[in-house]
């Protein structure tokens, strides 16, 4: 099958190409890929800023329905429309497994990283990661589930935001505007922030009923851009004894003020990717949030490179491809 991949390391070295197929193994499900969304990580990959396991399918964010079942595998997933957990495998022995926060495991391997993922038109995983999503919830945006389970993996476990708090989001891609949708459904009072090349998107957090302006200090900032600046505007933006929950990548090393850290007893809190406990969450918080609004467009996986250029450039919030 044709599928996108990185095929060496270093600066792009990503093209369509011949990948093979396999059938599941015990424990394991084949899914038919119905959508998959270009991630910041992918982005990174491609540029040669995130280490990945060439060759390797790219992917992560995933819909699919079950078209086969590995030996072991409970015969009511079959057919079955899901959004699936990105770790293949973990060491299972760790402090962190022990502790369900598989996504720090030193020998985590994940699906588009370290192990073929869903930028082709079949994924094998483990039957452990798979979560059904609402019917009434289109393929596009099922996939947004991964990202949204990262936003709850960094604001609810423990939780961040308490109700009443005034919390600034910067960044207004496709984490920023699930983070602010996640906070306000903590209760919180959500402004959205960007860049003069983020009208577009603030547009859109207008539309989903967020303030763009005003708000000269927050209790919590959400920092999703990975920018230099846009770190620096959180340490400067939080109250004293505020919180920090920085979710941003930037790729490379930033210069900021980190000194406020001390000086207004800052709190700074991260998550990296998603745990089971935290996808449990998402599935819950799912029908409070509107996810179609930010999927920008659904591109043929033969025009990948148009999607990788506009998300780069920010000409949108969420493009995702379809490998069918």
């Amino acid at each position: 099958m044709i599928g996108l991949a990185k095929l060496a390391p270093g600066e792009g070295n990503v093209d369509l190409a011949e990948r093979p197929e396999r059938a599941p193994g015990p424990g394991e499900v084949a899914l038919e890929v119905a959508a998959a969304g270009v991630c910041g990580t992918d982005l990174h990959i491609w540029l040669g800023e995130y280490d990945s396991v060439p060759p390797v399918t790219m992917g992560h964010e995933v819909c699919g329905t079950v078209s086969a079942l590995g030996d072991g595998v409970d015969g009511m997933w079959a057919g079955e429309r899901v959004a699936v957990e990105t770790f293949f495998s973990t060491c299972g022995e760790c402090v962190h497994c022990l502790a369900g926060k598989l996504s720090v495991c030193a020998r985590r391997r994940s699906i588009g990283t370290h192990v073929d993922g869903g930028f082709a038109p079949r994924l094998v995983l483990p039957a452990r990661n798979l979560h059904r999503v609402p019917a009434e919830l289109p393929d596009a945006a099922a996939a947004l589930s991964e990202p949204l389970a990262c936003v709850c993996n960094s604001l609810l476990d423990p939780p961040r935001v308490r109700p009443g708090d005034d919390v600034l989001v910067i960044g207004p891609g496709a984490i920023g505007l699930i983070a602010a949708q996640v906070a306000r459904a903590c209760g919180g009072r959500v402004t959205v922030r960007g860049t003069e090349r983020d009208e577009a998107r603030l547009a859109l957090a207008r539309e989903l009923g967020f303030e763009t302006g005003g708000l000269p200090e927050a209790d919590v900032v959400v920092e999703c851009s990975g920018s230099g600046p846009g770190i620096a505007d959180a340490l400067r933006a939080v109250r004293r004894r505020g919180r920090i929950v920085q979710m941003g990548l930037r790729g490379a090393d930033v210069q900021i003020p980190y000194d406020l850290v001390c000086f207004k007893e800052l709190t700074v809190t991260a998550g990296f990717a998603s745990n089971p406990q935290s996808w449990r969450r998402a599935m819950a918080v799912l029908p409070e949030l509107r996810l179609e609004p930010l999927v920008t467009e659904v591109v043929p996986l033969a025009e990948w490179r148009r999607a990788f250029e506009a998300s780069r450039a920010g000409d949108g919030v969420k493009f995702v491809l379809d490998p069918r």
